[in-house]
C-alpha cells in the first residue's frame, strides 16, 4: 500500500486559497438555495398579511423594507435559476474547458445583474 508524503504543504487559511469562478458560482449557488430555503417564512408571513385586509395588503405593498426583502429574495431566486441553467449546461458537456468556462460565467453573471435590475425597477415602481 502506498504512503501519502507526510512532508507537503497544507494550506487551511481560506483567505489565501485562490478559488476559480466557476467554484465561486457554484457556492454561490449553493448560498442563493439557503437564503431561499430561510425567506420562505417571512414570504408566507407576508402573504398572510396581504390576505387578511386591505390594510394588511396596503402596508406590504407600501412598505419599503418589505419592498427591499421582496427584491432581495427575488434577486437570490433570479440568481440561483440562471445558475441552475448553467449546472445544466454544464452537464451536457459544454463549458469545462478555460475559454468556455468563462463565457459561461460572464453571459450568466451578465444575464443575472439585468434581471436583478428589472425586477428592482418592477417592485420600485
Amino acid at each position: 500500500m502506498a504512503t501519502v508524503n507526510d512532508n507537503r504543504p497544507v494550506n487551511l487559511d481560506l483567505r489565501t486559497i485562490k478559488l476559480p469562478a466557476a467554484a465561486l458560482t457554484s457556492i454561490t449557488h449553493r448560498i442563493t438555495g439557503i437564503i431561499l430555503f430561510f425567506s420562505l417564512p417571512i414570504l408566507l408571513w407576508m402573504l398572510d398579511k396581504s390576505l387578511t385586509s386591505e390594510d394588511g395588503f396596503n402596508t406590504v405593498l407600501d412598505s419599503a423594507l418589505l419592498k427591499l426583502v421582496v427584491w432581495g429574495v427575488l434577486s437570490s431566486l433570479i440568481y440561483h435559476i440562471v445558475a441552475g441553467v448553467q449546472h445544466l449546461v454544464l452537464d451536457y458537456g459544454w463549458g469545462y474547458e478555460p475559454k468556455e468556462s468563462k463565457l459561461g460565467i460572464t453571459i450568466m453573471l451578465s444575464t443575472t445583474v439585468v434581471l436583478i435590475l428589472l425586477a428592482g425597477v418592477w417592485i420600485w415602481v
